[in-house]
């Protein structure tokens, strides 16, 4: 891999006026700014439509996006939508996600943007012209129609013209405004890192129009669900719920569905992170009725065989494999096949394993490494929370010898950045060096996530010249 480095953050910490980032100037600005520091990439999370819990990894499709990234000022200017409609959108908290708002106010006004368009046959085609977008927003009609009911729970599969329509519309916009700063990113020299949870939601359009891919009885109900076994993250291991794939039916229909979800992911993005790659491997397959994940086993997934299948589709796209959590011999053996880098998180490093594939030192070019995750604690959270004696050695570790180690996190990225890493990436809060107020996601936590976002102010306060230096230094311009 050529030695390059990156910034995570979602869409949705982005700055901006309408209670949640999305696809405006600031996403815009924030390219300008990765431009400006030497990055190279540009990793988001999910952009399908979150879950109750205000999570990406749990959503109604695979292959839609969500309706709160779509920028209202870009409808105002075509005339679908009024100053005054605009303005009472304006949010209230310029450093969260408000999204009890969003619940309540993002669709309707969307709806009556739908309901002033001209150009109704070009959105109906753009929708026509991929199958699993028209599934979802026919799904999303019914399911309006239904009072928001489960799919397995509809009385009646008949809707409203105008809902239908306000979907078709919604995802239109959504990929037009997406293809536009994509465009930007990658005309200013910056490719983006998409994410795919390995999973979907049971009450989804994939289950809903694909049932027989998915592990369920004559009623619909899974009869085993996904999660983990007992972790670091959790002493119970985490119950996500979601449906397991029948994947005897995938591969014999030639792993479609995920053909078209790989190609259609690497038509959004440059690159895709795979979340739970070791699932394709082997997974962790808990009892459909079960209370904990604790209640698990572990059952082989497709292997190679869909590996292969990714290949065939993906192209030149850069491809990651997340291969944290219980990894076995097998589980390294497939990355290694694939030929995918793998993940190295820093926060893993000091845990007591000397050879851990996470000490910088150990890094091969073929990996992504991180400070941390979506789903790790801060840089500085993380040091706050370590146990005096690690902390000392880590910190040693990293060449840090000063008594304040607040100022740490710039050893622990220079660190990273001299590693033999062909890809660096660090959260922004680990750039700003913020403390754990601003972490994303706690796994096996439901409230209080996902809501994290920067002020243009923050982003203008980091010293660019710093870290274009850093990737000057380190050769990863």
């Amino acid at each position: 891999m050529n030695r390059k480095s990156g910034v995570l953050m979602h869409i949705s910490s982005l700055f901006g006026d309408y209670s949640i980032g999305g696809f405006g100037k600031e996403a815009k600005y924030f390219i300008d700014f990765l431009s400006e520091c030497g990055y190279s990439y540009w990793q988001v999370l999910p952009f399908c439509p979150s879950d109750e819990c205000n999570s990406p990894y749990k959503s109604p499709s695979a292959f839609a996006g969500t309706p709160y990234f779509i920028n209202l000022e870009k409808l105002r200017d075509k005339g679908l939508l009024t100053y005054d409609e605009l303005e009472c959108q304006k949010q209230h908290n310029p450093y969260v996600c408000e999204y009890e708002r969003l619940y309540k106010e993002r669709l309707p006004i969307l709806k009556t943007a739908s309901l002033r368009v001209n150009n109704k046959d070009e959105i109906n085609l753009f929708i026509s012209q991929n199958t699993y977008l028209n599934n979802f927003c026919k799904f999303m009609a019914i399911k309006t129609a239904n009072n928001n009911e489960a799919w397995y729970n509809w009385e009646s599969e008949n809707y409203n013209e105008d809902d239908l329509f306000m979907w078709k519309f919604i995802q239109y916009e959504f990929f037009m405004q997406w293809a536009e700063v994509k465009k930007y990113a990658n005309e200013k020299g910056i490719k983006i890192i998409g994410d795919i949870p390995i999973y979907v939601d049971l009450d989804s359009s994939d289950v809903w129009s694909d049932k027989h891919l998915f592990m369920l009885d004559e009623k619909n109900n899974p009869t085993s669900v996904a999660g983990v076994p007992p972790d670091y993250f959790s002493q119970d291991g985490q119950l996500w719920g979601n449906p397991i794939y029948n994947w005897s039916a995938m591969e014999k229909e030639n792993f479609r569905w995920w053909r078209n979800r790989i190609s259609h992911m690497t038509k959004m993005f440059d690159g895709i992170r795979i979340d739970h790659f070791r699932g394709i491997e082997s997974f962790w397959e808990v009892p459909g009725d079960a209370k904990t994940a604790k209640e698990g086993k572990m059952s082989k997934g497709p292997g190679m065989k869909l590996i292969n299948a990714i290949k065939e589709v993906s192209g030149n796209a850069l491809i990651i494999a997340e291969d944290l959590g219980l990894i076995t011999e097998d589980v390294v053996k497939l990355v290694n096949d694939s030929g995918f880098p793998g993940m190295r998180v820093f926060q893993f490093a000091f845990m007591g394993d000397t050879a851990s594939t996470h000490l910088p030192h150990n890094y091969i070019n073929n990996c992504v490494a991180y400070t941390g995750t979506h789903d790790n604690n801060t840089l500085l959270g993380y040091l706050w929370e370590l146990d005096e004696g690690t902390r000392r050695y880590m910190l040693e570790y990293c060449g840090f010898k000063g008594d304040d180690w607040s100022g740490g996190c710039e050893y622990i990225i220079r660190t990273m950045m001299a590693s033999a890493a062909g890809v660096v990436i660090m959260p922004i809060q680990d750039l700003l060096g913020y403390g754990s107020d601003t972490r994303l996601n706690t796994p096996g936590r439901a409230e209080g996530n996902w809501a994290y976002r920067i002020t243009k102010e923050q982003l203008d306060s980091i010293d660019k010249k710093r870290f274009r230096r850093l990737n000057e230094i380190y050769s990863r311009i």
